[in-house]
């Protein structure tokens, strides 16, 4: 329970009529509200081809340290 929505009265506690606001949008410049851009040139990947692309680098990875460190090369 927060002493925001539940502000001490002579009753006790009761409910506030506050409403939320998300404080974040107050801090935003308003320059960065840019219009969408379109990009008719780029074509959306597809999930099972993003999972093959960072699996493949996750793998490439993973065998290049092996590779280093049972080679001797990193110590």
């Amino acid at each position: 329970m927060s002493l925001k929505l539940y502000r001490p009265g002579p009753g006790g506690l009761e409910p506030s009529t506050a409403v939320g606001e998300d404080y974040r949008s107050r801090l935003r410049s308003r320059r960065w509200r840019l219009p969408a851009l379109r990009n008719p040139e780029g074509q959306p990947a597809t999930a099972a081809g993003a999972v093959v692309l960072l699996g493949g680098l996750a793998l490439l990875t993973f065998v290049i340290l092996v590779a280093g460190y049972g080679s001797g090369f990193w110590h």
